[in-house]
């Protein structure tokens, strides 16, 4: 009923975690997952696309380690969850600390002195654009700038998976086009696997390399889309044929999701 990170045999070209037959029920009765079977391959980006209260940021969580499953399991390739990122819808950055010190904080929980940690402080804020703001506070900067500074604080531990749960939500539309250009260059830097949850097509075929469709709550995988577009994402993919044909699948399946939920 709980987790299993048991996988001592696994092939290395196994997905690097699988979910099977993932139910999840919180204690007000809400079941949030129901069957939820799910592969995470390593180096992808895939997207979790569905309606909101669907299950998405759950399923996050339960990769995260941050919840526990009520049925079925969660199995990492190698036997141990690897180092993770986490970004969450908010920002959530201590408003009375600087920029620098609120990208400290996880280095600072597991005793790292500000001074050993200052040069990976550095070296996530310049890759996020930051490097000339490690003295601002959060009251000093835009939406925009407090999520890069929350994307830094999850890069600081040097992660392999990087979780988001839907970061850019509450931006503006071009400020929201940035960081997903910001995200997308990140990913080839640090050729990390990233899981990004959304609600938004455009923003799950931009940002991927495959999608996972959720139904209506409770969640579960209704459809798996690949995006067959090269690595690099620019202006010219938005505009592509490949790119409308892609979101009109993909909105498709969040329609069927949302056809369920008005009929449960």
């Amino acid at each position: 009923m709980s987790a299993d990170a048991g996988a001592d045999n696994a092939p290395q070209d196994a997905p690097l975690v699988s979910l099977a037959g993932v139910g999840k029920v919180f204690d007000n009765g809400v079941r949030a997952l129901d069957g939820l079977d799910l592969d995470v391959r390593a180096g992808e980006t895939l997207t979790l696309l569905g309606p909101s209260g669907c299950g998405k940021s759950t399923a996050l969580r339960l990769i995260a380690g941050l919840a526990e499953p009520s049925e079925g399991t969660v199995r990492w390739r190698d036997g141990a969850r690897p180092e993770i990122g986490f970004v969450f819808q908010e920002p959530t950055l201590m408003p009375w600390a600087s920029v620098e010190d609120n990208v400290w904080l996880p280095l600072r929980l597991r005793g790292q002195s500000k001074a050993r940690a200052r040069e990976t402080i550095r070296a996530a804020l310049a890759r996020v654009g930051l490097a000339d703001f490690t003295q601002s506070l959060p009251r000093e900067l835009s939406g925009g700038m407090k999520m890069r500074v929350s994307i830094a604080r999850a890069l600081a531990t040097q992660p392999s998976m990087l979780l988001l749960d839907e970061p850019f939500a509450a931006l503006d539309e071009i400020t929201r086009f940035r960081l997903n250009d910001d995200l997308l260059r990140l990913r080839e830097e640090l050729k990390a696997t990233i899981v990004f949850v959304t609600h938004s097509v455009y923003e799950s075929v931009y940002l991927s390399t495959r999608i996972c469709a959720f139904s209506a709550r409770p969640g579960r995988v209704t459809q798996e889309i690949v995006v067959e577009a090269p690595a690099r994402r620019d202006a010219a993919f938005r505009a592509s044929a490949l790119f409308a044909q892609t979101c009109e699948r993909a909105s498709a399946a969040l329609e069927r999701a949302y056809e369920r939920e008005r009929a449960s």
